[in-house]
């Protein structure tokens, strides 16, 4: 059985001892029901991983030493973007996980007009938090040592107008082209999966001006936490590595 895995946002080098941060100790101590001497694994997202031990456990506080540094990744050569219309609550979280766990590397929520979720300023602050703390607990379930970075909420138009380069990829039930008909990527893919209900006519009309190539998955609409799922897999199946 493989050691628990711990995100931890701080340096990390062999040698080093410290207690762990609130959150990942009162997991290790509580749900994990860890012990002193047992082996657990720490990643910051800067690449690799190190094996540590546990020293002690007093309550809520666990206190580790680093043992070793092992240069392992398990990142795909598929680069991929998710521009992700934003959807309500659980829908996001799970979109999100998922999409960690099959190879993202950015991500982009997209506060399309449709979206059911509407964010003020202090609000999105807040939402990016929680989002990026699904994605490093996400890390910690697959065994990436990389973490995708979750972008700031922006609206489709503005998002558009700051993206340098990359094919742009826009999921959409009424295209024509299937992931199976274009070449493999020479860099790095942005895929565009609307919100609830799609997106507006006039920000679909901004993603073709702006060069998307429309693609479909299938001949059945598949809902909002589904269909980047589904295209991530089906794009690490022909370009990546599964």
């Amino acid at each position: 059985m493989s050691a628990p895995r711990f995100h931890l946002d701080q340096p990390l080098a062999p040698g080093a001892r410290f207690s762990l941060p609130p959150g990942p100790a009162r997991h290790a101590a509580r749900a994990l029901r860890l012990a002193a001497g047992d082996a657990v694994t720490l990643f910051n997202g800067q690449g690799g991983e190190y094996a540590a031990r546990i020293e002690r456990i007093q309550k809520d506080e666990v206190a580790v030493s680093v043992t070793g540094f092992a240069a392992i990744e398990r990142e795909s050569r598929l680069r991929v973007m998710l521009a992700q219309g934003i959807s309500s609550g659980e829908r996001m979280d799970y979109t999100l996980q998922k999409a960690v766990e099959l190879g993202v590397t950015a991500i982009q929520p997209i506060a399309a007009r449709r979206s059911v979720v509407k964010l003020a300023a202090d609000r999105a602050g807040k939402r990016v938090t929680h989002w990026q703390g699904v994605v490093a607990s996400a890390c910690e379930q697959c065994g990436r040592n990389r973490v995708p970075a979750v972008a700031a909420p922006l609206a489709l138009a503005n998002w558009l107008g700051q993206r340098t380069d990359g094919r742009l990829l826009f999921l959409s039930p009424l295209a024509e082209a299937r992931l199976a008909d274009l070449p493999p990527p020479t860099a790095q893919d942005c895929l565009v999966a609307g919100p609830e209900g799609g997106f507006e006519t006039d920000e679909i009309t901004a993603l073709l001006a702006a060069g998307a190539v429309a693609v479909r998955l299938g001949p059945r609409v598949l809902r909002t936490e589904t269909a980047a799922l589904a295209a991530l897999a089906a794009m690490q199946t022909l370009w990546g590595d599964f």
